[in-house]
């Protein structure tokens, strides 16, 4: 059974899909002359009803295409793609990430989609700026249409706010530096309270005895650390590699990366934020947000809806600190859909994946269900619209693009092994088993990996 959202976001769409997708069944020379079913995979549920919206809109106009879309848990998704490729079972038509899509690239478990692009006259600057090139993998083909953006900012409990007498205006203009941490860890230490009630800025604090983190952790971010670190190492001037995307050289061991991670990792030391230990021994940091565990977190734009759905907590966003170069950061990132070169239907594969990527799916549905923000420009003010209505103030996400204050996510090759290297060496540094100078070993091995 429809809900009424699919059945007015269908209405709504079909008529811009019939110009997206050339109208019908006429989706390109060689389209299939019979019903043909197409296998989308996806992994976030929280974005599964708006994609079943596209797919009904997609159908009604195109009635010779239907979509089957399936959904995995993160982890399972991935190790269940890359055993469809070599069983021969993949989906035509898949969700892929930027630190994935590469490794599949380089395999010819893609297929390209240059000309497709070309001949269908598909306007690459209607995406957010950048956003678009991602997908150009290094032998120079295209490989996806960006069909969302996500920033990093704060999510703070607005009743431990108050509790702590910090005002919601100071929480807009925090500043950070890794020398003491800047306002920003004087709001975070405000914000911790022991299990006596004393606070983190108090006399008397017991930090290894903590009720309530004045700052989640949701892990040590390997070599990405898009939640948890790269608003700080990249406000301090530092830049994944020389270049982006492709670089020929990682910068782990520049000073300033250093600095920042001692001064983050400190707050460990402190107990204003949680040990390794005891933030992968629970259920996640949304979870132990909800349970009040933690006072506020660093969270990507995706999973705003989610904490806004949290019973008993309310909610308030912040932008991340000023850093030492006297601006914000945040990487911006975004997801595509990249087609399997083995599909049997390549011609209703392009014909959905070009459909995600416009205008009908993502400025008429996607936008309207505040969920994520939709990659295509015009259809940020609807989205930013559509949180406002749910009660979401999502400028501190938002005016990272407008402020110029983004950078783009690392895009490599050899990702998978660069995050092991990553994964091993930041894990030891969180854990207090190691301190920052394992990053220069960390960064030699990385950097012999790109030759």
């Amino acid at each position: 059974m429809k809900s009424p959202l699919r059945s007015l976001a269908a209405a709504a769409a079909a008529t811009l899909l019939l110009s997206a997708c050339g109208g019908g069944q006429d989706a390109g020379e060689g389209a299939a002359t019979g019903p043909v079913t197409i296998d989308y995979w996806l992994w976030d549920t929280a974005q599964q009803p708006q994609y079943q919206a596209c797919a009904d809109a997609f159908t009604k106009a195109n009635p010779g295409y239907t979509v089957k879309i399936t959904q995995y848990g993160w982890d399972d998704y991935w190790n269940t793609l890359t055993t469809s490729f070599v069983s021969g079972t993949a989906p035509d038509v898949f969700v892929s990430h930027l630190s994935r899509y590469p490794e599949f690239a380089a395999q010819g478990q893609l297929l390209p989609i240059t000309d497709r692009v070309t001949t269908d006259k598909i306007d690459l600057s209607q995406y957010q700026d950048g956003l678009a090139d991602l997908w150009v993998a290094k032998d120079g083909q295209r490989y996806g249409l960006p069909k969302d953006f996500d920033t990093v900012a704060v999510i703070y409990n607005t009743d431990k706010l108050k509790e702590a007498g910090i005002k919601p205006e100071e929480m807009t203009k925090l500043t950070w530096n890794p020398q003491d941490g800047g306002t920003y860890e004087d709001v975070i230490a405000r914000l911790t309270v022991d299990v006596n009630g004393k606070r983190g800025d108090e006399p008397g604090f017991d930090n290894k005895h903590v009720a309530t983190y004045g700052l989640g952790l949701a892990g040590s971010g390997a070599g990405f650390g898009q939640t948890e670190w790269s608003m700080y190492t990249m406000s301090n001037g530092w830049q994944y590699g020389d270049q982006n995307p492709w670089p020929t050289t990682f910068n782990y061991a520049d000073p300033k990366f250093k600095d920042a991670i001692r001064w983050f990792t400190s707050l460990i030391d402190k107990g204003y934020m949680p040990t390794m230990e005891i933030a992968s021994a629970g259920t996640g940091q949304i979870d132990a947000y909800g349970a009040g565990k933690y006072a506020m977190v660093t969270e990507g734009s995706w999973n705003t809806k989610t904490y806004w759905g949290l019973k008993g907590v309310k909610s308030a966003l912040a932008p991340t600190p000023i850093g030492p170069t006297g601006k914000r950061a945040s990487l911006l990132n975004g997801l595509a859909d990249n087609i399997s070169a083995g599909t049997d239907n390549p011609d209703a594969a392009w014909a959905w994946t070009k459909f995600l990527a416009s205008p009908a799916c993502q400025e008429e549905i996607v936008a309207k269900e505040a969920v994520v923000f939709p990659a295509i420009k015009s259809a940020k003010a609807k989205a930013e619209q559509a949180f406002a209505d749910a009660g979401i103030d999502v400028k501190p996400f938002t005016m990272h693009v407008q402020d110029g204050t983004t950078h783009l996510a690392p895009i490599a090759e050899h990702w998978a092994d660069i995050t092991a290297i990553m994964t091993e060496t930041m894990d030891s540094i969180f854990s207090g088993k190691s301190d920052v100078n394992a990053l220069d070993e960390a960064n030699t091995k990385v950097n012999a990996l790109l030759g």
